[in-house]
């Protein structure tokens, strides 16, 4: 904040004027006074900002800690017990998810008013963008089928007849989940980017619509309209309302994770469990700390680490609620603080939220095997070339299904000739737990890729964006 009242400051010839020796003097004042003081006191400074990354850390931190203690020394803890202590977590990923729609259309529209006037480079930045999603989904999924196939598949061990037995609740769930198929999955994937009924696709988080819908407005909008200047005044709205979300940041994420933590049975996860765990971290761990960081150092020649680590407000965030959509508006304030061009952001952010899903992209190898070597099924070359396909194809988009991870589980699994047995019951336990690691590695990749963009296509914001940004600000210490 205080960096845009300094950009408030420079735009506003008369206040300069008025307090010039003040604001000559204090930033001497201010370096002097940071020289002079001791690591730990300039360390406590950070920790007291409110919604700190060091806050938010500490937060997790104590979250697992309390969790696991609690996981390793009661037997059972009570559903009341789990379900009062998540409140207000929850309250606080639904103010996070109230935002995400309103702040996607007010985005997006803007985004495209700008990319309008940019001509030429506006095929640019949808080119790059488009391209770099793409290229990491595949890159994800090749690694994982490969490490899978030639390391992980012969760790897991054939189980016995009573484990593939599948009950009555199972059978049901296997049924209702197989009757999808690949050109269901298809036909719904293209029917969710027209909308039927807009006010149908708004109720019903239907986000990809939204953005296709808000894509046409924005373009069709004419420049200097009221209705522009009235989604940018909303914008700022919005962004007092995310600011004043993340500086509570670190009470909403330790309430999320606690109360997961207690579900967590140790004693129930088993040798292939285990493997089943091991793989899926093992090839999210791949694309994170080796995958990105090579492709963000080859276009960028800057440290992926650092990068990463600046923005883990974002990362911790998804790995807190678990959902991609919810954790988009702390993405773009990360984005915003790394000083990514608003354009950009409003565009690539919102996209990735949708069409980058690395992280499940690299669970879907995993789980097929997993079903397919549990029961001692053998997978052919060509068995995995077609899971290298349609998990591409079932990566790329949100389908209109009910936990459409886990159906397309089964989708991928049928298609080649894996049956779906009481295994499959052992994914659905776990599910949880992995899905919050597949979101942190879907929110990383899009904010590396939303910096390469960046570059790449050379896009600056406009004196007109960087002068909006300063009124957001301002609202916001005045609130």
């Amino acid at each position: 904040m205080s960096s845009d009242r300094g950009k408030e400051g420079s735009d506003s010839p008369q206040v300069e004027i008025k307090n010039q020796s003040s604001h000559e003097s204090q930033p001497d004042i201010g370096e002097a006074e940071n020289i002079k003081k001791p690591w730990y006191q300039r360390w406590w400074r950070v920790l007291r900002e409110p919604g700190s990354v060091w806050q938010i850390i500490i937060a997790a931190t104590l979250a697992i800690a309390i969790g696991m203690a609690v996981t390793s020394s009661v037997e059972e803890v009570p559903t009341a017990a789990v379900v009062l202590v998540g409140i207000p977590g929850t309250l606080w990923l639904r103010c996070l998810k109230g935002v995400v729609l309103p702040l996607i259309v007010v985005s997006m529209i803007l985004a495209v008013q700008r990319l309008r006037e940019m001509a030429r480079g506006g095929l640019a930045l949808a080119r790059w963008t488009i391209g770099y999603y793409l290229s990491t989904t595949l890159i994800a999924i090749i690694h994982s089928t490969i490490m899978v196939a030639l390391v992980w598949k012969n760790q897991f061990t054939e189980v016995g007849a009573e484990s593939l037995a599948t009950d009555t609740t199972d059978d049901e769930l296997i049924k209702e989940r197989s009757k999808y198929e690949v050109h269901d999955i298809v036909l719904q994937l293209f029917e969710s980017l027209v909308p039927a009924n807009i006010v149908n696709a708004l109720a019903t988080d239907s986000l990809l619509a939204v953005i296709i819908t808000a894509m046409v407005v924005g373009y069709l909008l004419p420049s200097g309209s009221a209705i522009l200047k009235a989604i940018v005044e909303v914008e700022k709205i919005i962004m007092i309302i995310i600011t004043w979300l993340i500086h509570i940041a670190p009470i909403g994420i330790f309430f999320l994770i606690m109360p997961n933590l207690f579900k967590l049975d140790i004693g129930e996860i088993g040798y292939n469990l285990g493997i089943l765990i091991g793989s899926a971290m093992t090839g999210m761990a791949t694309q994170l700390v080796i995958v990105y960081p090579i492709i963000y150092f080859a276009f960028m020649r800057e440290n992926a680490y650092t990068y990463w680590f600046k923005n883990a407000p974002a990362w911790l965030t998804a790995w807190g609620t678990a959902s991609s959509a919810a954790t988009m508006p702390v993405t773009m304030k990360c984005m915003k603080t790394r000083g990514i061009p608003d354009t950009v952001t409003k565009f690539a952010i919102p996209l990735g939220t949708l069409v980058n899903m690395d992280g499940t992209a690299i669970y879907f190898p995993v789980s097929v095997v997993f079903l397919a070597a549990t029961q001692g099924h053998e997978l052919a070359p060509t068995d995995y070339v077609i899971i290298v396909l349609l998990a591409t194809l079932a990566s790329i988009g949100t389908t209109p299904i009910p936990s459409s991870s886990l159906v397309l589980v089964v989708l991928i699994a049928n298609s080649v000739n894996v049956e779906i047995t009481g295994m499959y019951g052992v994914i659905l336990a776990i599910d949880w737990f992995l899905d919050r690691f597949r979101t942190v590695i879907n929110v990383s990749g899009d904010m590396f890729g939303c910096a390469i963009v960046a570059r790449m296509t050379g896009i600056k914001d406009s004196p007109e964006d960087r002068e909006l940004e300063v009124e957001p600000a301002d609202n916001t210490a005045r609130v």
